[in-house]
């Protein structure tokens, strides 16, 4: 296992380096917009994206322990969301260097938030059945359609847009991926309150909206292409194994309302930092025992591999951890999360040798499926009969918190209302395995194949 793993003296030259830049720029006192372009310019809010689009090309798992160098240093981590998680790292690929310079600047900094302008009503799992068109008109593109699902809808400056430019090609051409902008009359975003009680995603009309032809990232005509590498971060993205996709505690953009804000307001609390003496035996026992899987850079989050410290602790504090089969089952929590990290190491090894490991994203989407019902189950099962009641309205919290006696029990019945969703969004469980079965392993197609058919012909959801 030895070359699945970076070598101890190159983590501590990284970990070094950014501490020393940490030291010599964080100053609570800057605004979030000014603390945003120094981390974003000198390459540390998204690591992971090539040395010509303001990265440092890090490995993931190299880009997860910057992420939690930052947070325990006490610093406001990276400008979070879809931009810096989906759309920077697809105008690396396909953009070019002045859309580079103009897009990813934004995002590394700030500046800009982005939504994923994909799914439709007649098109989510068969996305590449969309119906949204774009006609042109000189240099400018007339939009026309519907799209749902948004996240950030609400808040995003600009949009990932793919609509239809030729109705004549068969379905899986003729899309083009666009750079939107959202602040326009005629781009109406309607929240969709979810049964959580929250609104994170939004409909999104499109009526005879603009966009520029300089704004087409990847060419006319290739944006399943340039669609499919965004896909492919956003499944890797919200994998297990990695780091949160929320990024610092501010909210990104001209319409969140925190970039002229006081930096330090955001930042969390400076952690001790780790002793390289040896640890005796008995202490470093105790510190495996309560760490339940938190170390490694993975998130807090149960969509990283730390869910399993949550739901240990909550067991430890009402008593449950004793219970033999939810200690079974924690146990497989924790496992499963640090499967996780374990195959983001080998991806980096076979990426440093020149290989990959074909399907990774979809493998790793998969897992977090597993982990989020598992964790939805579990914390239930700790909380008990406190789980049958959910605060819908921060105003109704602490009514819900007085009734159930537990303060940590929203946590749990959130995480429970909220698993039904990752096997769904980012491509449900069952496209995830078909395209593992198909481009992975070789089986055949489903029949009924429409390739070469163009999409004026295809009967509906065809």
């Amino acid at each position: 296992m030895s070359d699945t793993i970076i070598p101890a003296s190159s983590q501590d030259d990284l970990v070094d380096e950014l501490r020393t830049w940490l030291s010599e720029n964080w100053d609570p006192d800057l605004t979030v917009e000014q603390w945003w372009q120094l981390l974003g310019l000198a390459g540390w809010s998204a690591p992971g994206l090539p040395t010509h689009a303001y990265g440092k090309a890090l490995s993931r798992n190299d880009s997860v322990r910057v992420q939690n160098e930052i947070s325990a240093f006490g610093a406001l981590g990276a400008p979070g969301g879809l931009g810096l998680l989906l759309a920077a790292p697809t105008v690396a690929t396909h953009g070019t260097q002045e859309q580079i310079d103009l897009y990813v600047r934004e995002i590394v900094t700030g500046a800009k938030a982005w939504c994923q302008l994909f799914s439709e009503p007649g098109a989510g799992s068969d996305l590449a059945g969309l119906t949204c068109k774009a006609d042109l008109d000189g240099d400018q593109w007339t939009i026309n359609g519907q799209k749902v699902w948004t996240s950030f809808g609400s808040v995003a400056d600009l949009g990932m847009l793919i609509a239809r430019t030729d109705p004549e090609q068969p379905k899986h051409q003729g899309i083009t991926w666009f750079a939107m902008d959202m602040h326009q009359s005629q781009v109406d975003v309607r929240p969709l309150v979810e049964m959580t009680g929250h609104a994170l995603f939004n409909e999104v009309f499109l009526s005879d909206a603009h966009v520029g032809n300089d704004a087409i990232i990847g060419g006319r005509g290739n944006g399943w292409a340039v669609a499919n590498t965004t896909l492919m971060h956003e499944r890797s993205g919200l994998g297990s194994g990695g780091g949160s996709a929320g990024g610092g505690a501010a909210t990104p953009g001209t319409i969140g309302g925190c970039l002229n804000k006081r930096a330090g307001d955001f930042a969390p609390a400076p952690k001790k930092p780790v002793s390289k003496e040896p640890v005796p035996k008995e202490a470093g026992s105790e510190k495996k025992r309560s760490s339940g899987g938190s170390s490694g850079g993975a998130s807090a989050s149960p969509l990283g591999g730390g869910g399993a410290k949550l739901m240990i602790d909550l067991a430890k504090g009402n008593g449950t951890i004793q219970d033999p089969t939810i200690r079974q089952d924690l146990m497989k929590l924790h496992t499963l999360g640090e499967l996780g990290k374990f195959n983001n190491l080998r991806l980096k090894a076979a990426k440093k040798a020149g290989q990959d490991i074909p399907g990774f994203g979809n493998l790793s989407k998969l897992a977090m499926s597993d982990i989020m019902r598992l964790t939805r189950d579990i914390g239930l099962r700790i909380i008990g009969p406190a789980g049958m009641l959910h605060a819908y309205r921060d105003e109704d919290r602490a009514a819900n918190d007085e009734a159930t006696g537990n303060p940590f029990g929203q946590m749990v019945t959130s995480i429970a209302l909220w698993a039904q969703a990752p096997p769904i969004y980012g491509g449900t469980d069952q496209i995830q395995k078909n395209i593992i079965g198909e481009r992975v392993l070789g089986l055949p197609k489903e029949p009924g194949d429409t390739k070469g058919v163009p999409f004026s012909e295809l009967p509906k959801n065809a």
